[in-house]
């Protein structure tokens, strides 16, 4: 099964990615990890990046795809993935679907974790970061010390409340016209995949109950 994860940052989606493909006993590819993945490798695709990224320049998205594209390939993947921060535009997504279909394969289900704007800047509000060491602590307030290193912990520029607002609108702004393009692919029926809505808030747990009802329930 291939799974396409959306949702706004704090949604929880790389967790509940890594959580659903341990339960389906598929890989997670998010993007960064892969990418930095084929450039130490150096494969094809990646030394292609390394020099984008040398440059100090985006690495463009026909790139990205083929990098999705060479580890999609691997026979680990052959069962399928679950792909987080993989698609957050409308040509990602078309691209996402030519590089499944080359390999003969498709897109089975997008995932959209929704959670309610106030609930996401409490979460990511709440987290702040070892000022030494770097260790993140979610709930724990700016000026306590680290439990690692004795270090004190602060909260980063981006996640106090408004700076999350602000990425928030972005996110909207950013990403309605692909959740759009999605929704009106599994609205048209054939071999599209199903858009499945996720409530994404409560405890972890059971929101991975959740998701595997509402895929085994679609499937």
């Amino acid at each position: 099964m291939n799974i396409v994860l959306l949702g706004p940052p704090g949604a929880g989606k790389g967790t509940q990615g890594e959580r659903v493909a341990q339960r389906l006993g598929i890989p997670k590819l998010a993007t960064g990890d892969v990418l930095r993945a084929a450039v130490r490798e150096g494969t094809e695709q990646g030394l292609k990046a390394k020099g984008y990224m040398e440059r100090g320049d985006l690495v463009p998205d026909a790139v990205i795809l083929g990098i999705m594209k060479e580890a999609l390939a691997r026979p680990e993947a052959a069962k399928g993935v679950v792909l987080d921060g993989v698609v957050r535009t409308v040509p990602q997504a078309e691209g996402l679907e030519r590089v499944l279909g080359d390999l003969g394969r498709r897109l089975d289900a997008v995932l959209m974790f929704d959670v309610d704007e106030d609930e996401l800047v409490r979460r990511l509000s709440s987290r702040t970061v070892c000022e030494a060491c770097q260790t993140p602590y979610t709930g724990r307030e700016p000026g306590a010390s680290c439990e690692k290193c004795g270090g004190r912990l602060v909260r980063r520029k981006d996640d106090e409340p408004e700076a999350v607002r602000n990425r928030m609108r972005a996110y909207r702004e950013q990403t309605a016209p692909v959740i759009d393009w999605y929704q009106r692919k599994a609205a048209a029926g054939g071999n599209a995949p199903r858009f499945i809505r996720i409530d994404a808030e409560g405890p972890i747990d059971e929101v991975t109950e959740r998701v595997m009802r509402q895929l085994k329930e679609q499937a």
